[in-house]
């Protein structure tokens, strides 16, 4: 007999991060496309994580009620939900942790029972009605609704369902912090993020990550840091402040921007380009042919590493928890790194998934703007941005 299949759409959402927050699921008839089950409430302060494992959970909770051992297809607009819960991406807060453990348990169960669950990653515009359920928890209401699935009749309406004689449905108001409904006006942090000048390495295609020859700027390469200076001049006033990686190239190219600017920058390790480990120092020309499949896997599965190196999974950690602490002091910093760590922040502030990575250009020397405000908004100012150089 075949197993009967359930599409599980959750969210969540916190205005202010962590601020008011709240949760909402659906549960459907993954032939039909019926809606079976809604659920909403509201978590007082909470994170944008927090709320949307705990729209997983009252998701996964209620398609247990409908049929626990059903196969299961979860879709969220979280991906780091999304990776996390397939174990691609480590989870870091205690409070994620106890509540992915709390998704996994429900898992679990399903496939002692004979089901499964899958994890799927939807735009935002295709999870809209698990959003609007999510803002009905924010709003201050609990939503507990069940329905009787209609039969799959040919020309049935997809998205009909008829509430079940012996469900139970509740709308209840709870007490909540006012809705945060202006925009936060407060100054942003202001980060200009600039990718360091040219090496004989990059000139060669060579890769020169953390662990490797950690090479300096050639000629063209001061250059360039001498036109970024006079760029970012232009650009920033004197309250400011110059953050450089842990490696050679980029404290070069950041230390001419510290003399224009007149500040002593600062090093950061966490914004290091990743450890190639093996192969460090060769060339893509040597690495396509000599690995072709594992070149292919260090693009697209996030937990590979090179011997000796670190997995994409391992950089994004370690970059965002220095954006994070960059970004809560707010200000302006002019950030001074690699093509990957940045990839990593916009990916991350934009809500790329992984497979759109590499789409985003970041050439030596150029500068990318970046604003990020107290409740969590953020606006990517420009990108790549090279027309100071050669001037």
């Amino acid at each position: 007999m075949t197993a009967r299949r359930l599409v599980v759409e959750a969210d969540g959402g916190s205005r202010g991060n962590p601020g008011v927050a709240g949760y909402g699921a659906l549960v459907r008839d993954a032939d039909t496309r019926a809606v079976l089950a809604e659920r909403a409430a509201p978590l007082g302060k909470a994170s944008n994580n927090v709320a949307e494992y705990s729209g997983l959970i009252a998701g996964l909770e209620a398609a247990a009620r409908i049929d626990p051992a059903a196969d299961v297809e979860v879709r969220m607009d979280s991906n780091l939900v999304v990776e996390q819960m397939a174990g691609r991406w480590k989870i870091k807060h205690e409070d994620m942790r106890r509540l992915a453990l709390a998704a996994r348990e429900l898992c679990s169960a399903r496939s002692a029972a004979g089901g499964s669950v899958t994890f799927t990653w939807i735009p935002r515009a295709d999870n809209k009605a698990a959003d609007a359920l999510s803002n009905d928890g924010m709003d201050g209401r609990t939503i507990d609704r069940s329905y009787a699935a209609p039969d799959a009749a040919p020309g049935a309406a997809p998205d009909a369902a008829t509430p079940a004689t012996s469900a139970t449905t509740t709308v209840a108001e709870a007490p909540v912090e006012p809705r945060q409904s202006e925009p936060d006006l407060t100054p942003p942090t202001r980060v200009l993020l600039v990718r360091h000048g040219v090496t004989d390495h990059t000139l060669r295609a060579q890769l020169d990550g953390r662990g490797g020859g950690d090479p300096g700027l050639n000629t063209q390469g001061r250059e360039q840091a001498s036109d970024v200076a006079r760029a970012v001049r232009a650009l920033v006033g004197r309250d400011v402040r110059v953050v450089t990686s842990g490696l050679y190239r980029a404290r070069q190219t950041g230390a001419v921007l510290g003399e224009r600017l007149g500040v002593t920058p600062t090093a950061d390790d966490r914004f290091d380009e990743q450890g190639f480990g093996d192969w460090d120092g060769k060339s893509m020309g040597q690495i396509s042919a000599r690995w072709p499949d594992e070149l292919v896997r260090l693009r697209t599965d996030q937990t590979y590493a090179r011997p000796g190196g670190e997995s994409h999974e391992q950089l994004r950690e370690r970059v965002l928890a220095g954006w994070h602490d960059l970004v809560a002091a707010g200000g302006t910093t002019v950030l001074v790194g690699h093509r990957k760590p940045f990839l990593v922040i916009l990916t991350d502030l934009l809500g790329i998934a992984p497979e759109g990575f590499w789409r985003l250009a970041l050439a030596p020397g150029s500068l990318t703007g970046v604003e990020v405000w107290r409740d969590g908004n953020a606006v990517v100012s420009f990108v790549n941005r090279t027309d100071h150089l050669g001037d």
